[in-house]
């Protein structure tokens, strides 16, 4: 059974602080199954079916202005998958994305790609597949065979593009995977798939699955990671601020993998602001220094409400949008402390 989707839908200028995704309320509607219509597959030896690629100048080669002395070492590389960017009309009622679609490849592009996959550029070469991604309703829809095939629809692409990717592109090179919301839905899918049990196991370097739940038994190999120097590990948080219990969201509830990506522990020791690095919010190129502190609580990461320019209007207190890029520079940082740990160990062993 598919997870809930923890979408909110933002009407306020500020939602943009956090990058823009969107929900639409419930609505009794006949979907059409984007296979039933002639749309070729990607072939991922096509570049324009990569948001992101070494080969190509794309979103996640930036680097925000006061981040750009810092040396980085892409000895690494990151397969990361985007989240849900088909949030908005939708007149034909696809259950899935057509790769054509200009308008949500550059939405993709402009918010997800250079918010969250830039992230790991430092250390990875990143590497991030157009996919046929379901539409957002699909979380909602009350048809199960519908839902189910518009994500197996979905996985589909993916699964076909990391495929191609470990044929032809990696060469042996330490993986890390990468992926938020309908991301994270697909990212499961794939570890338990390519990974668990799997010789590919040996060169997995972290998997960061944010944004969904991921049960704590969901993998029998794979363990969630316990401190910031496990390798061949799962990290995985969804952002609240203190007080949010809504839609399955608990601070009792701890069959979930739960971590704090500023301690980057399971614990529920608060991390204080000090500790936490550095957002990137809507300016790109500015950095919101020690804006919040942060606790493991149940089976959700709580913040205290993030200290930003203009954060005094900010109400909400889900910051799904944010999961990443809340913590741009802990994530940043933990990425190539990770993959050197990894190196430094004989014959990649996993802990």
């Amino acid at each position: 059974m598919l997870p809930v989707a923890p979408f909110l839908k933002y009407i306020t200028p500020t939602v943009i602080t956090f990058i823009f995704l969107s929900c639409s309320q419930q609505v009794a509607t006949q979907y059409t199954p984007l296979k039933t219509i002639k749309h070729a597959g990607p072939d991922y030896s096509n570049l324009k079916y990569w948001a992101a690629h070494p080969l190509k100048v794309d979103p996640s080669d930036s680097v925000p202005i006061p981040l750009h002395s810092i040396p980085g070492d892409t000895s690494a590389d990151v397969f990361f998958i985007h989240p849900t960017t088909f949030t908005g009309k939708n007149e034909i009622h696809l259950t899935n994305a057509p790769l054509e679609d200009e308008f949500i490849n550059n939405k993709t592009d402009r918010s997800s790609i250079l918010y969250q996959a830039s992230i790991f550029n430092a250390s990875c070469k990143v590497y991030a597949p157009r996919y046929r991604q379901a539409y957002l309703q699909m979380y909602y829809e009350k048809d199960s065979t519908t839902r189910q095939n518009a994500f197996d629809f979905a996985y589909n692409d993916v699964r076909a593009a990391f495929q191609y990717y470990l044929d032809s592109l990696n060469h042996g090179r330490p993986i890390i995977i990468a992926s938020h919301s309908q991301g994270t839905t697909h990212a499961k899918k794939l570890i338990k798939e390519f990974f668990e049990d799997k010789p590919l196991r040996s060169q997995l370097v972290c998997a960061y699955l944010v944004g969904m739940p991921v049960e704590k038994n969901f993998y029998t190999s794979i363990p969630p990671c316990q401190d910031s120097l496990s390798t061949g590990c799962i990290t995985s948080w969804r952002t609240y601020r203190n007080g949010y219990l809504k839609n399955g969201v608990s601070n009792e509830d701890t069959s979930l993998i739960t971590t704090n990506p500023v301690t980057w522990t399971p614990g529920t020791e608060v991390a204080t602001r000090d500790l936490h690095k550095g957002a990137i919010l809507y300016k790109f190129n500015s950095i919101a220094e020690h804006p919040n502190s942060t606790v493991v609580a149940g089976n959700a990461l709580w913040i205290s409400k993030p200290k930003f320019k203009g954060g005094v209007f900010y109400f909400q207190k889900n910051y799904h949008i944010g999961d990443f890029n809340l913590f741009y520079l802990n994530v940043r940082e933990d990425v190539a402390r990770r993959i050197r740990i990894y190196q430094q160990k004989p014959n990649h062993n996993i802990e």
